[in-house]
């Protein structure tokens, strides 16, 4: 048996539905496994930001304790404004620094970053559950990076412990027209062995595509994967059956509950 046939994904169709740019590292971790990698990017993600309100943050940044990004795009879309407008990281002083999930670590990480506060669990819920516990959030205040789909829960419950939260959006999510893609006419007609979807904005993307990524009659049905339960949750919102699930938010786990997936599918 030659090595690319002992892979445990190779012959398998997997279908991506991340941006271009997130895929990349998804795809190539799914190729070195043996996978046809069908790259759907139903999200598009740009940078987006309200000048006045970065501007009015800025005045007052060296008043905030604790800085708080939800997803690696926030990071890469927050430091973008401001190296434009400081030219030394330190110029963020003193603040701490929260984070939800690996992804969003490394990204602080690759800036030379610390991130003081990380849930075991990458949800919004955990993240808020971890900066409570550090005790420092009576009457502290907090910047949380968003963009335009984060959900209220981690701000009310920030609030709730009396934490004083303000917002600054840096990026927005939009859906990507697929129906004159080649790629989407391929899927189709072709159908594939899985689909994974990593986020809750995927899911309603893909949903919203409609005829775009209706299977023909003869496609190959794909498993439908989740990278965590937030993902799940709208998935089954939208009559998505969720075949598997990541055992904790995380591409490593996503692929991993794929491949025992597919090991039990023919």
């Amino acid at each position: 048996m030659s090595a690319a046939l002992s892979l445990p994904l190779s012959g398998r169709r997997v279908v991506v539905t991340r941006t271009r740019e997130q895929a990349s590292e998804l795809a190539v971790r799914l190729g070195a496994l043996g996978a046809e990698v069908v790259e759907l990017p139903v999200i598009l993600i740009s940078h987006h930001i309200d000048k006045q309100q970065l501007a009015d943050v800025m005045l007052e940044f060296g008043s905030y304790d604790w800085l708080v990004f939800t997803s690696a795009n926030g990071v890469h879309h927050f430091f973008t404004e401001f190296f434009r407008l400081f030219d030394d990281i330190r110029s963020l002083g003193l603040i701490r620094i929260g984070a939800v999930g690996d992804a969003t670590a490394k990204a602080l990480g690759e800036l030379h970053l610390r991130v003081e506060c990380q849930p075991k669990v990458a949800n919004a819920e955990a993240l808020a559950e971890a900066l409570i516990a550090t005790g420092s959030l009576d009457h502290a205040k907090v910047l949380l990076i968003t963009g335009n789909l984060n959900r209220d829960t981690l701000t009310q419950k920030l609030e709730a412990a009396t934490a004083i939260v303000d917002h600054l959006q840096v990026y927005k999510t939009e859906s990507v027209d697929l129906s004159a893609l080649p790629v989407a006419a391929d899927y189709r007609a072709r159908g594939a062995d899985a689909i994974l979807f990593a986020s809750s904005s995927s899911v309603q993307s893909f949903v919203d595509q409609g005829a775009a990524v209706k299977l023909d009659p003869g496609a190959r049905r794909p498993l439908a994967g989740s990278i965590g339960r937030q993902t799940s949750a709208t998935m089954k919102q939208h009559g998505i059956a969720v075949d598997f699930e990541a055992t904790s938010p995380g591409l490593a786990e996503l692929i991993e509950a794929l491949v025992r997936a597919l090991a039990k599918s023919p």
